[in-house]
């Protein structure tokens, strides 16, 4: 069966919390955003994916944290001054997850309207392998890479990271 998602993944116009991994800006629809926070004790898992970096006690629950630049297969740097958790909603099955993402940096809010959001381009045969990609906001004299963070892992690591949060 068809759900909305799966008939039109282009990004709609919004507001988009801006982040940075390595050389590229990326952007999430603003309301899956719970908050962001600076780094702090994550305690690891044992047995779960290396992009699992392990779990935080955020006020009284335990949130699983995700490595975006693991799950991208991005090299690894040295967590920054600049390293930030954004704690984010993920529906996932018919509930909603809450998770930390770790970014290199956060960058601001941006406004991007229909007009700025082109389609994401196709690479070819393994688009499944970057369909959380919804578009590509054309803005001033950047372009930010618009994501759908219900579709940045698929249902096994989201099985993975629910594990690891217990």
């Amino acid at each position: 069966m068809a759900t909305e998602s799966t008939i039109n993944r282009t990004a709609q116009a919004g507001k988009f919390l801006s982040f940075i991994l390595g050389d590229e800006e990326y952007g999430l629809e603003i309301l899956k955003v719970q908050e962001i926070n600076g780094m702090m004790g994550i305690t690891r898992v044992p047995r779960t994916p290396d992009y699992v970096r392990g779990v935080i006690n955020l006020r009284g629950r335990v949130i699983p944290i995700v490595s975006l630049r693991k799950k991208f297969k991005m090299a690894s740097v040295p967590d920054t001054e600049k390293t930030c958790i954004i704690v984010v909603q993920v529906r996932y099955v018919d509930r909603e997850i809450t998770m930390g993402i770790i970014v290199d940096e956060v960058s601001e809010v941006l406004n991007i309207g229909d007009g700025q959001i082109e389609p994401p381009p196709s690479f070819g045969g393994g688009m499944e392998e970057a369909d959380f990609i919804t578009g590509m906001g054309k803005l001033e004299n950047k372009v930010v890479i618009l994501l759908d963070i219900d579709r940045v892992m698929n249902g096994t690591e989201m099985e993975a990271v629910l594990q690891a949060a217990g």
